[in-house]
């Protein structure tokens, strides 16, 4: 009795620590890329529907992102489990290279042929035109962002999560003041438009990358690391790590993909119904605030205690974890639905638009602890296990067998309303659930996946 209050004392703790910092760096990005949303809001919504699409390409590069830095996150969490500074340097290397690698297939489309991309998205003339002002600048930063996650991972996976939260901090609100200023044209500066929104979201990121080496390397964080050893790595230490991480990297590409489908299907439904859902997009990360927080915190402590091999107490924080998740949830969900009229009333739109983004609003909310199960359970539960494979199998099937067949038949086929096709989506969750619990009760997911270097 005493040993479990201990164990469930240290948990709490220690997510505290790790959860409230990720949560509060997600607060802030979620509440100032509304206020991002409402500035080019007050444009139209032409501008919102270009921007929104415009991103959408970049939001399947941070995906991509999210998948390398995921993969090698769980080396590096279990690696810190075992003090093991050399490997972690090796897997923040390896994170590196394939990430610069893909934000280069990616930077050169957005630069040369910013038009064609969007075209992709839409075919209105008008959001195409905006949408590649914006693609064109906004592909600069992709390069340096694909350093930011790798630092950023290797900082919350060893403990050290206050630094990318104040870092992420000051390049969003200096992002804010920018768009103020460039978007429409202050302090003499002349109005740039959706451009100036993508000229003042690259500086940011920028500034962003910046702060963070000077800190990591001015300061002695434990990741430190020369340059020259992240880069000296084995045969066998390769093999490791892509065996590992092409599931997960898999895994987030094609959910990308996935979910890109969702917005051309909505693009197709009209310009209206693509403003709604880049509307609600917005919105609904804020009721992702604390779900990024606890699904991270999750990864890194069953993570860092199978690095420890401490495989008892891995399960139990994993039990711990998806038991908490549902009621979180119906808590975030609710106060989602709550606000939602408020937050809606800043946005310049037609009251059709409003009348679409506030009911499926609802849904969102509704549908919150459903998803934060599905979450935890692959990101902080399967993934930090080191259970990749099985993890991908999950998602995709979901997204791609149920969830873009669907949208399709209600969006396009049978051209019911977006609250509806949006609410048909949620089949995909409910079935994810099942085999998510399914497999942790099974204990297969736990996995050591380090190796010598």
């Amino acid at each position: 009795m005493n040993l479990y209050s201990k164990i469930d004392k240290n948990f709490y703790k220690t997510l505290l620590i790790l959860g409230l910092p990720i949560a509060l760096q997600n607060l802030i990005s979620s509440f100032l890329n509304m206020i991002d949303t409402v500035m080019v809001g007050q444009l139209g919504e032409v501008q919102i529907a270009a921007v929104g699409l415009a991103n959408q390409y970049f939001f399947i590069l941070v995906l991509m992102f999210f998948g390398i830095n995921s993969g090698a996150g769980i080396f590096i969490a279990q690696y810190w489990g075992k003090r093991d500074i050399s490997n972690i340097a090796r897997a923040m290397g390896l994170s590196i290279i394939v990430g610069i690698i893909t934000a280069v297939v990616f930077t050169i489309p957005g630069v040369l042929f910013p038009k064609s991309i969007m075209r992709i998205f839409t075919t209105d003339l008008l959001v195409i035109e905006e949408g590649s002002k914006f693609l064109y600048i906004i592909s600069f930063s992709y390069i340096i962002t694909a350093i930011s996650f790798t630092y950023a991972t290797a900082l919350r996976c060893t403990g050290n999560v206050k630094l990318p939260v104040a870092a992420s901090a000051i390049a969003l609100v200096l992002n804010t003041i920018l768009n103020f200023i460039l978007i429409t044209g202050k302090f003499g500066f002349p109005a740039l438009g959706v451009s100036g929104s993508a000229t003042a979201t690259l500086i940011s990121r920028v500034i962003e990358l910046t702060i963070m080496l000077l800190f990591v390397y001015g300061k002695d964080y434990d990741i430190a690391v020369k340059f020259k050893s992240m880069f000296k790595f084995s045969l066998g230490y390769v093999k490791q790590f892509f065996k590992l991480c092409i599931p997960v990297i898999m895994n987030e590409t094609f959910w990308s993909l996935g979910a890109t489908m969702y917005l051309i299907i909505y693009a197709r439904m009209g310009t209206s119904t693509i403003a709604a859902m880049n509307i609600v997009g917005t919105i609904e990360r804020l009721g992702f605030i604390l779900i990024l927080g606890i699904g991270n915190a999750a990864a890194i402590m069953i993570g860092n205690k199978i690095g420890e091999g401490e495989r008892e107490t891995a399960v139990r924080y994993a039990k711990d974890f998806i038991k908490m998740s549902p009621i979180v949830g119906i808590i975030t969900g609710g106060i989602l639905i709550g606000i939602s009229p408020f937050i809606l009333t800043f946005y310049n739109v037609s009251p059709d638009v409003m009348h679409m983004a506030r009911n499926v609003l609802i849904i969102v909310g509704i549908g919150l602890s459903i998803r934060m199960v599905n979450f935890v359970g692959i990101i902080g539960v399967l993934r930090s296990g080191g259970d990749t494979t099985m993890s991908m199998i999950i998602d995709l099937g979901g997204i791609w067998l149920i969830g873009v067949p669907l949208a399709y038949l209600g969006g396009i086929v049978l051209k019911l309303d977006v609250t509806i096709v949006y609410l048909m989506l949620f089949t995909d969750e409910a079935v994810k659930l099942f085999f998510i619990l399914y497999r942790i009760k099974s204990g297969k997911w736990i996995k050591d996946v380090t190796v010598a270097g």
